[in-house]
This record gives structure tokens, C-alpha cells and sequence, in this order.
């Protein structure tokens, strides 16, 4: 057998994970993805199997804010990621870190996510 991959590790805690977390139209799921040079957000409905909306460090509305995908850019994205979800009718998400420690850029994300006033 061997030692998994740091992909392969991460995809298998996702889906411990996703065994217990769905998202649903009233409080849709807010994913996240964080790779080295870039952040993805989402907020899925999962029940009608539909993203809600999305938001990214590749999107024109973050790259107004002149960001990078540094703690800075996350605690932009973060407020990005909110205002949408208002636009979208979202108050309450349910957070999916995707696999991903609940530590740095992804904890600085949610928090300004909070802040916006998303309930998370």
C-alpha cells in the first residue's frame, strides 16, 4: 500500500467530510477550494444540484481590489463572497472547508465572511 498523495488525502477528507454536510436552498453549501496561487468560493444548492454563485481570484471583482491570494486576498474574497451571497438571497451558509485545514487563508476567508454577516 504506501503513503497517499497530499491530493488524494485531501480529496479523502473532503468526502469524510461531505458524508455529513449538504447543502439545501434556504442554507446552500459554501465551498471552498484553495490551491498556491489561486481561491475558488461557491455556494451550491445541493439538493437541486445548482451553484447559487461563485466568486474567485480569477473573477473581475476581486481584481478591482488589486488582491492576491494571501491572506489579505482571502479576507477580500471573503467579503466578495458574502455580498454575493446578499445579492443571491443567502443568509446562512453551511461551511465546507474541502479537505482543507480549518487554518490560515481558509480560516481568514470565513471569518471576514462572518463579518459581512453571512451566518456561517
Amino acid at each position: 500500500m504506501g503513503k497517499l498523495k497530499k491530493e488524494e488525502a485531501r480529496r479523502r477528507r473532503h468526502l469524510r467530510l461531505r458524508k455529513k454536510i449538504s447543502g439545501t436552498a434556504e442554507r446552500p453549501r459554501m465551498v471552498v477550494f484553495a490551491s498556491n496561487k489561486h481561491m475558488y468560493v461557491q455556494l451550491i444548492d445541493d439538493d437541486a444540484g445548482n451553484t447559487i454563485t461563485s466568486v474567485s481570484t480569477l473573477s473581475e471583482e476581486f481584481k478591482k481590489s488589486g488582491a492576491k491570494a494571501d491572506l489579505k486576498g482571502a479576507e477580500a474574497l471573503g467579503e466578495l463572497a458574502a455580498d454575493k451571497a446578499k445579492v443571491a438571497g443567502v443568509s446562512e451558509a453551511v461551511f465546507d472547508r474541502g479537505g482543507f485545514s480549518f487554518h490560515g487563508r481558509i480560516k481568514v476567508m470565513a471569518d471576514s465572511a462572518r463579518k459581512k454577516g453571512l451566518k456561517i
